[in-house]
């Protein structure tokens, strides 16, 4: 009996032996399996962390003009300026042990275990903070084991190379708060309209219980629910630590208020200007548009919403309801900065940016650049040439052109290029190209951004294409003393982290004689001048009533196409008026549009600002003078306007009356007299 209780204390003891090497057995491979799996995502190295984030436009006075953010609309803020309150909260309800483990919660994870394998399933989670980080980061939300296997390897990578605070802040700024917010500061954004710096302990409690059911636990959805969900963490903040009894209870009665309900998608601002931004810094910066909308950019534009707002309120005020298409430019002469842009009546339905994108002819805008280079060329607001239908020749006798004026009307009699160009005088503008030579207009508008043009008589008409966004630049140096430069729509351009990628200032240059283009802009005062009428009326007759400042400018039409391009100091605008199509406007109702939309913009854009007389540059007189024999006004030709000559240029001689043109003609007459006279006297008559 006793050899028996021998042999079965033996074998007990060689099993509990066994089980005891077991376990160390266990526990060195346990261990040495860890420090492997340590040492394996130590070597992998810090994985990316780099999330989609919201890229944000702003206008010139900073105002938020457009986001884009591909779906996901997330602003990253850093752990600094996130309230504590959130933070505290957060970890209170979804991971309370998140800074005493290495990425994951062995106890939780077996208990999920047992739960998922008594249910048959995986549907029960024990996910950590930084679990939730790594599928946020890179996975899928699918409920596999694979997937939960992945999940742990990044989390390791995380905990192994980035601090706690980094991988909460990660976090936070990561996971979905619902209603297209995705990160604290969207959330704190989207239902305070706040800062995530700014939230109360309450406002923090509230957005804490979101994540676990961004629909479900919605204070804009179900606010009993979410009331109750934020109670539960405020008292699991107390059981934590993080707060007393008494502070929860504050927090518990303080009554939320939520930003009023409203679209979700922020007003896009200038849709066509947009456009142009993403297209150039798509180029500028070697980016997709994808990565540009996600990449948390904030770019800083030179567009101004009120300008804006008032251009798109004249374009949809003025445009009939017709297929008739408009767009609209507006530029800073001071800085080159494009301040407006329509390139459409509806950008919803087109797209197409027909002040960048569409090229038509100019017509009668063209006319200052050419009498801007005659100004160069030793004529004056005063000089004259016959207002007559006329046949040109040209290509060395080998082609005629024949043009005509606006509705066949012709002075048949002098006038002076001041009054040409109010009154859009067509024949005075070939004579005044032909010249000084065609090639003086083609050069300058390559200097002015154009492009480059033929040397053909009619290019004093407009007849080669440009856009309306060239166009109205050209327009820059006549408003800003000869000074020139591209336009420009971006001022700065930095990425997340705050790094500048892109800054760019003012860059305009002296292109222009600063004298020439004061005299031309003068002259360009003088299609809103009446005294200026004639054989026909000026061409901004029709606006005048609706200014109220100094401005300047020039119509043009073609039979398919309405411009003006005018400006004051502060503002240079163009508009363009057409079908799309090969379809002719009507001058008498659809022709006025142009100039109207730019009148009523004008004034309203402005509206508060100076009005500022032009620069008058020293060396320069002004003087009264007949607008048709370009001579000094007097009695004998009274209603003389006044005109702008560099010193020395101008007139000197008056307008004389009957009686006096008649005493010139009989002293005319007497001195060839006394010169027959005097050629008979010492034999030199003709006969």
């Amino acid at each position: 009996m006793q050899i028996v209780l021998s042999r079965k204390k033996k074998r007990r003891i060689r099993f509990f032996r066994f089980m005891i090497r077991s376990l160390l057995l266990a526990l060195i491979l346990s261990g040495l399996f860890i420090l492997g799996l340590l040492s394996y995502t130590r070597m992998q190295g810090p994985p990316p962390i780099q999330v989609s984030e919201t890229t944000v436009l702003y206008g010139a006075d900073g105002s938020v003009i457009g986001e884009d953010h591909g779906g996901q609309n997330r602003y990253w803020v850093s752990f600094d300026n996130i309230s504590s309150y959130v933070s505290d909260a957060t970890v209170s309800i979804e991971d309370r042990k998140f800074y005493e483990h290495f990425g994951f919660d062995p106890w939780r994870i077996g208990g999920a275990i047992i739960a998922n394998i008594k249910a048959g399933s995986s549907a029960q989670g024990a996910s950590t903070i930084t679990q939730q980080y790594a599928r946020n980061l890179y996975l899928t939300h699918e409920k596999t084991w694979s997937r939960k296997w992945n999940e742990l390897m990044y989390s390791l990578r995380l905990e192994m190379n980035y601090s706690k605070e980094e991988i909460l802040e990660g976090y936070l700024n990561t996971v979905y708060y619902g209603h297209g917010a995705y990160g604290i500061e969207a959330a704190s954004t989207f239902f305070y309209n706040k800062s995530a710096s700014d939230l109360s302990l309450a406002e923090a409690a509230m957005l804490a219980g979101i994540p676990k059911g961004p629909s479900y636990y919605s204070p804009i959805i179900d606010f009993d629910r979410a009331k109750a969900r934020q109670e539960l963490i405020l008292t699991s903040m107390v059981e934590n630590g993080y707060l007393t009894a008494a502070e929860a209870e504050t927090a518990k009665a303080e009554k939320l208020v939520f930003k009023e309900a409203e679209a979700e998608a922020t007003e896009v601002i200038g849709p066509y200007f947009q456009d142009v931004i993403t297209s150039q810094l798509t180029t500028l910066l070697d980016l997709s548009e994808d990565e540009l909308e996600t990449g948390g950019y904030h770019i800083y534009t030179t567009l101004d919403p009120k300008m804006q707002k008032e251009a798109e309120h004249w374009v949809q005020e003025e445009m009939p309801d017709s297929d008739l298409q408009t767009s609209l430019v507006a530029i800073d002469p001071k800085t080159g900065g494009v301040r407006a842009m329509v390139g459409g009546v509806n950008y919803a339905e087109s797209s197409y940016n027909r002040a960048t994108q569409s090229k038509r002819e100019p017509g009668s805008t063209i006319k200052p650049l050419l009498y801007y280079e005659a100004l160069q060329h030793g004529f004056t607001a005063a000089s004259t040439f016959m207002s007559e239908p006329t046949e040109f020749t040209y290509d060395e006798g080998r082609q005629t052109y024949s043009p005509d004026n606006f509705n066949h009307h012709y002075a048949n009699d002098f006038i002076t290029m001041q009054q040409a160009l109010a009154v859009s005088d067509n024949i005075f503008a070939i004579k005044t190209h032909l010249f000084i030579g065609p090639d003086k207009l083609v050069d300058l508008a390559q200097v002015l951004g154009l492009g480059q043009f033929n040397n053909v008589p009619s290019l004093a008409l407009g007849s080669e294409a440009v856009s309306l966004l060239d166009l109205t630049n050209s327009y820059v140096p006549f408003a800003n003393n000869g000074l020139f430069g591209e336009p420009q729509f971006i001022e700065k351009v930095e990425d997340a982290e705050g790094t500048i990628l892109y800054e760019q200032g003012p860059d305009l240059k002296p292109t222009l004689d600063p004298t020439s283009t004061f005299l031309m802009t003068e002259m360009m005062t003088g299609m809103f001048d009446p005294a200026l009428n004639g054989y026909t009326t000026v061409t901004g007759n029709s606006v005048v009533p609706l200014l109220h400042r100094p401005v300047a400018g020039k119509s043009g039409s073609t039979p398919y196409d309405s411009w003006m391009v005018g400006f004051t100091p502060q503002l240079v605008t163009g508009i363009w008026v057409g079908h799309d199509r090969d379809k002719k406007l009507d001058q008498l109702s659809e022709g006025p549009i142009s100039k109207k939309i730019w009148a009523n913009f004008t004034e309203h854009a402005l509206e508060g600002k100076l009005k500022l007389p032009f620069h008058e540059p020293g060396g320069v007189v002004q003087v009264e003078v007949d607008p048709q024999s370009g001579l000094l006004a007097n009695d004998a030709c009274p209603g003389g306007v006044s005109m702008f000559f560099k010193a020395g240029t101008e007139p000197t001689s008056s307008c004389s009356t009957p009686e006096e043109e008649e005493k010139l003609e009989e002293q005319k007459q007497e001195k060839e007299r006394f010169i027959d006279r005097f050629k008979k006297w010492f034999g030199q008559d003709d006969h």
